[in-house]
């Protein structure tokens, strides 16, 4: 085990991931870089674990006494190790973990060291729809659909993002600054990073994908539409444009995670309406 030291172990980390993705569905080499780059400089507890020269498992803690963490299954004793590691630097007395339902042996080492499953309040599911037969994106009279040009629209991007995904009292953190570095990290695209302008120009909706080539697979994260032009089915064609984008490169299937409990529902059904279909949750176990 070593602590996470910089760019290097952040591709170590994706290649664990990418060499997992087809059997576990669980992260993708995407959510890596929006995670840890979408506020700017991310300071989490995170180490990696390695066996035979590659990365074997990695985990990090987005917040005190939360643990996320990949592993590989050939390797299942390692998960004993992180549990430990997670004890050393939980920085809180309680403890919680997020694996996919379909993680079994994972979740058999989680209830012997004594953590339980939530059943109630909020969950994630995971999405997932091939990507033939897109449809064609349309937008309202008036408004614009386009891609990022480049980092010169970073300040745009950050500014519909936060309009998206502020609550009253929790202003979202993404700045253009953090955005315009997190563009830099392997492997944002641009023309995978869809705006929809409304008629005076300034930003309405956007959709970002990232693209695993080696295992032909999109991710989308995140996706939104400022309040005061939702309902238009701006978000829809970001999605569908950005899809259309990564099938052109390659694509072949496509993930998202959205809330499955009652909250957000407008967005499940933005994903409905474009074919996503349910394919696994996240269950939280807590000690």
């Amino acid at each position: 085990m070593r602590p996470f030291s910089g760019p290097s172990d952040l591709r170590a980390m994706q290649e664990l991931t990418r060499r997992l993705e087809p059997r576990s569905g669980r992260w993708h080499i995407g959510e890596l870089v929006w995670y840890r780059h979408q506020h700017g400089e991310c300071a989490w507890p995170t180490a990696l674990w390695e066996r035979g020269g590659e990365t074997a498992a990695w985990a990090w803690l987005a917040r005190p006494g939360e643990l996320d963490l990949h592993l590989d299954p050939a390797h299942p004793d390692l998960a004993d190790e992180i549990l430990r590691w997670f004890d050393e630097v939980a920085g809180s007395d309680s403890r919680a973990i997020t694996v996919l339902d379909a993680e079994t042996g994972l979740i058999e080492t989680l209830r012997r060291h004594g953590y339980r499953e939530v059943t109630e309040g909020p969950f994630f599911i995971h999405l997932r729809r091939d990507l033939d037969g897109l449809p064609e994106p349309e937008v309202p009279e008036g408004y614009a659909l386009r891609h990022v040009r480049g980092t010169g629209d970073a300040m745009a991007r950050a500014a519909v993002h936060r309009a998206a995904f502020s609550l009253p009292g929790a202003p979202s953190m993404v700045t253009s600054a953090a955005y315009e570095r997190m563009m830099g990290v392997w492997p944002y695209r641009a023309d995978l990073d869809w705006l929809v302008e409304a008629p005076d120009g300034s930003p309405a909706a956007f959709c970002l994908v990232w693209l695993d080539e080696h295992n032909r697979e999109a991710v989308l994260e995140p996706v939104g539409t400022d309040p005061g032009h939702r309902r238009r089915g701006l978000a829809s064609a970001a999605v569908l444009a950005a899809l259309r984008t990564a099938r052109e490169l390659g694509a072949e299937t496509a993930r998202v995670a959205a809330r499955g409990d009652d909250a957000y529902p407008s967005a499940r059904a933005t994903y409905r309406s474009v074919g996503f279909r349910r394919s696994a949750r996240n269950v939280t176990f807590v000690r």
